[in-house]
């Protein structure tokens, strides 16, 4: 089929100079590294080049935890399946509005195995504010147990963490990502996903020793036929 029969719907946010996706953390510094302007004196006249650089911590914007995120001797990002980040089936569970802590019976004993589970709970609205980073939805440890049982490719969440921040011992990623199960955290746009039938991608940079990177994450989904 001809990318003209999907339906795609980006579910990341832009990552912008001095962006702040995590408190403490610094945001990333976007700068040239060869402007368009001094690019002139390497080509003939009319010709022109921009090199950019950015630097960043790997938590920035919309991205992926590998196990080695959390594990010394898990997975890192280049040693990724790309068959546990892309075109993955795809499962939308939603949060009741207000609701922080979503639990084991959130899930509702669906069959799991092998797919995209993605969190909606709507707090990509307040990306960009303070309010962002304070009292946001999490899993908890029980949901955490019932997903390693239950075997999803990997787990996104529309929220500043997966985890209560509150509890250090961040259950969710240590059983998720002990698993090798990978998570997905900052996502965006879900709402514009239906519950199921779509097909979702988080690919990151294969990078040597990094557990965590930004990703262009999205769904693909078939177009509805008019009429």
């Amino acid at each position: 089929m001809g990318a003209e029969t999907f339906t795609f719907v980006d579910l990341s946010h832009v990552v912008e100079d001095g962006m702040i996706t995590y408190p403490g953390l610094p945001g990333p510094a976007i700068s040239d590294h060869l402007s368009r302007e001094d690019s002139r004196a390497h080509y003939d006249e009319g010709t022109e080049f921009h090199i950019g650089r950015i630097e960043l911590v790997a938590n920035t914007g919309t991205y992926v935890d590998s196990p080695f995120h959390r594990f010394a001797g898990g997975r890192d990002l280049s040693r990724l399946e790309l068959s546990s980040l892309a075109n993955l089936e795809g499962r939308v569970f939603r949060a009741d509005a207000g609701a922080r802590a979503c639990g084991r019976d959130f899930f509702g004993g669906e069959e799991l195995r092998g797919k995209a589970v993605l969190i909606h709970t709507g707090w990509d609205r307040h990306w960009g504010s303070e309010g962002y980073f304070h009292d946001h939805p999490f899993l908890t440890r029980e949901a955490a147990e019932y997903l390693v049982e239950a075997g999803p490719a990997l787990v996104g969440i529309d929220s500043l963490n997966i985890d209560d921040t509150s509890d250090g011992s961040r259950p969710v990623h240590t059983l998720l990502l002990g698993a090798g199960i990978a998570v997905v955290e900052h996502l965006c746009g879900l709402e514009g996903l239906p519950d199921s039938g779509f097909r979702f991608f988080a690919v990151p940079v294969k990078v040597k020793g990094m557990g965590t990177f930004p990703v262009r994450a999205f769904a693909m989904m078939p177009k509805r036929e008019e009429g």
